[in-house]
């Protein structure tokens, strides 16, 4: 089973989330910042990526760049408390699944990471239409 790996700096962000995906039967990694993901064993083995978008040092759309040169595609969700357009147009034009403000829906949380497990190895088109759908839901704030 591929795990998650949740990319924040924010402790109490990881520790929540992750609280979640467990009782979700998900295996989750957490790391504090994004070159801590980058050295870690777990960067080709990662079924999911939840990233910060604002971090200290390398920012979650410079991550998404450094796993795209790779030749990575690891889907990943993108949470932020400082929302921006121009970032969120950046993200999803690079692939993101979606791109969550914080404090985000978890129930959209929950829809975003069922699209990047399962949907998305089925095949590119089903996936751009699932981000579709899953950008343009309301969130409501939990």
């Amino acid at each position: 089973m591929h795990s998650v790996c949740i990319i924040d700096d924010d402790e109490s962000v990881r520790i929540a989330t992750t609280c979640l995906l467990r009782l979700l039967g998900h295996v989750v990694r957490t790391f504090a910042s994004a070159e801590e993901f980058l050295h870690s064993p777990y960067v080709d083995e990662a079924g999911c990526l939840i990233v910060d978008v604002h971090m200290p040092r390398m920012n979650g759309l410079e991550l998404q760049g450094r796993l795209r040169e790779k030749g990575l595609r690891t889907p990943i969700i993108f949470i932020t408390s400082y929302p921006e357009e121009g970032a969120r147009t950046r993200a999803l034009d690079a692939g993101a699944i979606c791109y969550l403000d914080k404090p985000f829906d978890s129930e959209v949380l929950i829809r975003g990471l069922d699209i990047a497990l399962h949907r998305c190895s089925d095949g590119v088109s089903e996936c751009s239409a699932s981000r579709k759908a899953i950008t343009s839901l309301p969130q409501s704030r939990t």
